[in-house]
């Protein structure tokens, strides 16, 4: 007890440090599984993966991943076991920035699309990585 007593400063300082490095993995969790750019080519490429847009129909117009479905956010749930029969192929949900397509992924695993996963900053990753958009 006496060394708590003496060495409080030093053990605050280390409980401190260990809250800043689990912050990041606490903030990000939604978007801890997220895809990058190139995980993404290799999914639709190799596995035949299915990309579903989750953007708004004016979103996917200006612009959205090659072969793309669109199917808005708001309508997933009733709409997405229509579009995508087969719950065994892997799932790419797609938004502007990645926020929408990470509650996506909750709705799509909540359906039973158990290799769901959301494209980790969107379209606009995509653009980053210099990969092409076709528009509608």
């Amino acid at each position: 007890m006496k060394f708590l007593i003496d060495n409080w400063m030093l053990i605050s300082v280390a409980i401190a440090s260990g809250g800043m490095l689990l912050l990041p993995q606490i903030a990000g969790g939604m978007n801890a599984g997220a895809l990058n750019a190139s995980s993404a080519v290799h999914l639709m490429n190799r596995e035949k993966a299915v990309v579903v847009d989750v953007g708004d129909p004016a979103e996917f117009a200006a612009g959205h991943v090659g072969g793309a479905k669109n199917v808005p956010l708001g309508e997933l749930e009733a709409k997405l076991p229509g579009m995508v029969k087969n719950k065994a192929l892997p799932l790419i949900l797609v938004c502007a920035s990645g926020a929408r397509s990470g509650r996506a992924v909750t709705i799509a695993k909540k359906l039973g699309y158990e290799q769901a996963q959301a494209l980790g900053g969107g379209l606009k990753a995509w653009r980053e990585a210099n990969l092409p958009l076709e528009k509608a």
